[in-house]
């Protein structure tokens, strides 16, 4: 793949998940199955649904990356090898991995194989020592790199590779969660609660408000106003000119344990981001680097909408430099909007292109924003401008009662149906 237009790679923690990362224009999805992954807590999927998730990637276009990116332990080698069978039966496009029986289960099966981020790669004779002896081409970089260190690793890799560096990939994370110690190696939540984060257990101790005590009893400190050790979440939208002319192969959104509404939300906004940078106007003139005020207005509007969806308020991560002081936020979610439960397709009608909802939780009224989720669908969101109830149009549809409402695009029975709420926050 050209890094001049990479690929857009997109988390998949649940079969909704799937669905929606695919529809909102996902070049590729990495998932789980199993214990075998660093996002334990996600509904991931089971060994026998691998065909089919690697199916529905075929039907959109779409690769198929597994994530077998924990550590293993001696009793588990067995069923790693079952699990590397499969995936290799299934057509898995690669394995995205860092444990060396990993790496050798992979490669000893002529499967391709995608260095975790877990290996914490930062320098070109790491990448030039894992090609040399592995072959592996792609590496999912640090997030600890800057995008100057990127830049500077792929120029000192000429030199170490030759022409061979040419095949060399770099895969980045543009957006979701970041850990507040060395990512892949803390072990705060190991030492107080039992459960590890490099085993995709985590419980987030970082999370929280903490306390000082003295030993006495006698006096007591709150940790400043915020989360000390909870970081903002990761967002290069601002900057994502820089991140096109970085070289890079692929772009990847964390968020595997995220809803589906999510996954709809972020990968639809950075895939807009991508076509238009692809789309954008060429002149031997101008710098390219140099973008109309068109695009900056695009990523300031997309910005907007990340915003709409679960976040920890916004960051530049180590993509800018070293992070600051203000990279930790504040507690819960930061998004401008959360979904409460209204009720559940029952069917379906195509030609008008509307849904019959039985309002089982909090009615609706005509103009809010509605989401309609489910395991083909992924997420859509509706407008519910046009609602009938008993066959003649409404304002609303209350608790109890069965409404029509034009969906504008097909939409499942048993699918789920939210309401979209506008958050408020202190400052």
């Amino acid at each position: 793949m050209s890094a001049a237009v990479p690929e857009l790679l997109a988390p998949a923690g649940s079969a909704a998940g799937l669905a929606a990362a695919l529809h909102a224009g996902a070049d590729a999805v990495y998932f789980g199955v199993g214990n075998f992954n660093m996002r334990h807590k996600a509904k991931n999927f089971a060994l026998g649904e691998l065909a089919n998730v690697v199916s529905l990637c075929r039907e959109h276009g779409a690769r198929a990356y597994l994530a077998l990116n924990t550590i293993i332990y001696e009793r588990e080698l067995k069923a790693l090898e079952t699990v590397v069978e499969a995936a290799r039966a299934a057509g898995v496009d690669a394995v995205i991995g860092w444990d060396a029986a990993v790496i050798q289960a992979v490669l000893s099966r002529g499967m391709e194989l995608h260095l975790s981020t877990q290996a914490s790669v930062s320098n070109s004779k790491a990448i030039a020592a894992c090609y040399r002896q592995y072959g592996i081409r792609r590496f999912v970089m640090a997030r600890e790199c800057s995008l100057n260190d990127l830049t500077l690793i792929r120029r000192n890799l000429a030199t170490e590779l030759g022409t061979e560096a040419d095949s060399i990939e770099f895969e980045i994370f543009i957006h979701g969660a970041m850990c507040v110690s060395l990512s892949g190696r803390c072990f705060l939540s190991q030492s107080v609660s039992g459960h590890s984060a490099n085993r995709g257990i985590c419980l987030q101790p970082c999370r929280r408000e903490y306390r000082i005590i003295d030993t006495e009893g006698e006096y007591e400190f709150t940790i400043g106003k915020d989360y000390v050790l909870s970081p903002k979440d990761l967002c290069t939208m601002p900057f994502f000119d820089k991140v096109m002319l970085s070289n890079v192969a692929s772009l990847k959104i964390e968020g595997r344990a995220r809803g589906p509404e999510y996954v709809s939300t972020v990968t639809s906004a950075y895939r807009r981001a991508i076509d238009a940078w692809r789309e954008r106007p060429q002149s031997t003139e101008t710098d390219p680097a140099e973008f109309p005020a068109a695009y900056e207005e695009l990523k300031t509007r997309l910005t907007a909408k990340l915003r709409t969806v679960f976040n920890r308020d916004f960051h530049a991560g180590f993509y800018m430099g070293k992070p600051a002081a203000d990279w930790v936020g504040k507690p819960g979610s930061q998004a401008r909007y959360r979904k409460e439960s209204v009720g559940k397709v029952v069917n379906y009608f195509r030609k008008p292109q509307a849904a019959e909802v039985i309002i089982q939780n909090r009615g609706i009224q005509r103009g809010d924003t509605l989401l309609f989720q489910g395991i083909t669908t992924g997420s859509l969101e509706v407008q519910a401008n046009q609602i009938r109830v008993n066959d003649k149009p409404a304002e609303q549809a209350l608790r109890g009662e069965s409404a029509s409402i034009h969906t504008g695009a097909p939409v499942r029975r048993g699918d789920l149906v939210y309401r979209a709420v506008e958050n408020y926050h202190d400052g």
